[in-house]
């Protein structure tokens, strides 16, 4: 919005020219949504107060977390309010990708936002039945990788990009929609399962969406792309507007999640930021680099993997508690350690993938 209306006047206006540039809106664009979600939080946590949205506790976790019980939840809500205003406000609204990123992350919130509402306000312990929310996911995933197989031009092309090397692409025809349906649908479950502790989960996505707005940047850019021998998909710069939202949103949530939290996040947050980051990845042909720097998101989900599979073969458990955050917790770590040690992960994960641009 923002960018057009430079546009309109800036033959007389030279400065204008400003918004013009990718790296100054994508820093404007995080900024927006920090202050945004740094003003409405106070303000955000009373209504939840008011209406009684608080977080239910279940009776076999860590016994620690009893002293959670009512703790406004449904925060999620704010990140995505946060992150649509400052993209729409400071992306170039005529790129497409930008209206399937908001499309997705919105999507994704809405399917979370059912289910926290089920449990939380209609107090219905079940919520979302795992059905019907995997059919949701399904629609919003399944629609958004269609419509840029057929209609994204250069960004959903038959070819994987693997890692590492610079001349080795595999050719997946159309295996390439299935594939981004379950990235981004992976990617969107996995951020839920990480969301457990105060804070663990927001500083993971606000560290890839960094790398991925980095990895956005560079592959809408001719000579940036070339020189690292990533593809080149023209306007995938505008996307690094869209995560410097995610980072700034995330980093306003934080100043309120963090340990002790004053709210939670709940699944309309988590699922619709881990469907986000999906499809960024998806569009800029970097789901393989994406795995590696969603190193914590894919430990928490393949210890509940392993977990239910162990116990239903074997009757036994490998770890005290799954997610595994809560194995660490029940071995006398204290919260605030889990967390930043997982954060410590995540960094590294993050660092890696991005490493993987220059060697090739």
């Amino acid at each position: 919005m923002i960018l057009w209306l430079a546009q309109q006047f800036q033959d007389n206006h030279s400065w204008l020219n400003l918004f013009s540039y990718q790296s100054f809106r994508a820093i404007m664009a995080a900024l927006t949504a920090l202050v945004f979600s740094l003003m409405l939080g106070p303000w955000f946590i009373r209504k939840l107060q008011q209406k009684q949205i608080g977080q239910n506790v279940r009776s076999l976790g860590p016994e620690s977390h009893l002293s959670k019980q009512g703790t406004p939840t449904m925060g999620g809500a704010l990140i995505i309010f946060a992150i649509l205003l400052a993209t729409f406000l400071w992306s170039d609204l005529s790129v497409n990708y930008v209206w399937v990123c908001m499309y997705v992350l919105f999507g994704f919130g809405l399917v979370g936002w059912l289910d926290d509402y089920r449990k939380l306000a209609l107090k219905d312990s079940k919520g979302l039945s795992a059905k019907w929310k995997y059919l949701l996911q399904s629609v919003f995933g399944g629609t958004a990788v269609l419509y840029l197989y057929y209609f994204g031009d250069d960004s959903l092309t038959t070819q994987m990009v693997i890692p590492f090397v610079k001349d080795l692409n595999w050719s997946l025809g159309w295996l390439v929609v299935p594939l981004g349906y379950f990235v981004m649908v992976g990617s969107s479950n996995a951020v839920n399962l990480t969301d457990g502790l105060d804070g663990l989960v927001i500083m993971p996505v606000i560290l890839v969406a960094s790398a991925l707005g980095i990895i956005a940047y560079l592959t809408g850019h001719t000579i940036f792309s070339h020189y690292l021998f990533i593809p080149h998909i023209p306007n995938a710069g505008e996307l690094a507007i869209f995560c410097a939202a995610i980072v700034g949103a995330g980093l306003g949530f934080l100043w309120f999640n963090t340990y002790p939290a004053e709210m939670f996040m709940g699944d309309v947050g988590a699922l619709s930021l881990g469907g986000a980051l999906g499809i960024v990845a998806i569009i800029t042909r970097q789901e393989l680099v994406f795995f590696i720097m969603s190193g914590v998101f894919v430990m928490e989900t393949v210890s509940v993997i392993l977990q239910v599979g162990s116990f239903k073969l074997r009757g036994k458990r490998i770890f005290k508690m799954a997610p595994i955050h809560h194995h660490f917790e029940l071995k006398g770590w204290p919260e605030p350690k889990v967390v930043v040690r997982f954060w410590i992960m995540a960094l590294i994960s993050v660092l890696i993938g991005l490493a993987t641009l220059k060697i090739r």
